[in-house]
């Protein structure tokens, strides 16, 4: 199985710098997080603080990009930061990342380490392929509030990640939604690394994920797709 994955010329044309690289993953074996995966977050956090040598993550030349980004179709970047700069502050913060499960742990410190938006979706909850596009608004998006399951709707134009289903992630990679997001009981995945510009070094943060993948999920098959612009 080939997850086809598209990007809009809509959303080319917002953002003609957008790269990606997707990982495909099968054969999985999540559980809860460990103290390898644990680990991975804290040198996450170290390395993230090397990289900034005393700026705040949204001062980052990539994450100046992704906010132009955000701000280009509606967003209010500082508001609603992209998922790299949000995790960027939850590991400079006290308390640091969250620990979730061994898969997104491991997306998760990548994302850290890199400063690069990192998101991982079960294959298994895929309707269709998944497609980078500009919302009409009308769209659903099924996501949980106050413990109970919400439909929410984008804005008309915000740039959204969906599936024949309906929204999968919202204003571009803020808030995933709940039907396709990793668990224990997930085997199969997609990863997607994001980028804004020539420099978001996604080569190396998708080599170093998929060497991960392979460490906590022995006998995965694990493939890399190269950057696609």
């Amino acid at each position: 199985m080939t997850l086809t994955l598209t990007v809009s010329d809509e959303v080319r044309t917002l953002a003609p710098g957008f790269t990606h690289v997707t990982i495909e993953a099968y054969d999985l074996v999540n559980g809860p997080s460990t103290d390898v995966t644990s680990a991975l977050l804290d040198d996450a956090a170290r390395r993230l603080a090397v990289r900034l040598d005393g700026r705040a993550p949204h001062e980052d030349p990539h994450m100046v990009a992704w906010r132009a980004a955000y701000t280009a179709f509606g967003a209010k970047p500082s508001r609603t930061r992209n998922s790299a700069e949000a995790l960027a502050k939850r590991a400079l913060a006290d308390g640091g990342l969250p620990r979730i499960n061994a898969l997104v742990d491991v997306y998760n410190a990548i994302s850290v380490a890199h400063l690069i938006p990192v998101g991982g979706e079960d294959l298994d909850h895929i309707k269709g392929g998944m497609r980078l596009v500009r919302a009409a608004g009308d769209e659903d998006f099924v996501t949980m509030a106050g413990g109970e399951r919400a439909v929410e709707h984008p804005e008309p134009g915000e740039v959204v990640w969906r599936d024949d289903e309906g929204v999968t992630c919202r204003r571009w990679n803020w808030r995933q939604g709940p039907r396709t997001r990793l668990t224990e009981a997930s085997v199969n995945a997609i990863f997607l690394l994001e980028g804004m510009g020539p420099d978001a070094g996604l080569a190396a943060a998708g080599a170093e994920l998929a060497e991960l993948l392979e460490k906590v999920s022995p006998g995965a098959r694990v493939t890399v797709h190269e950057p696609v612009g």
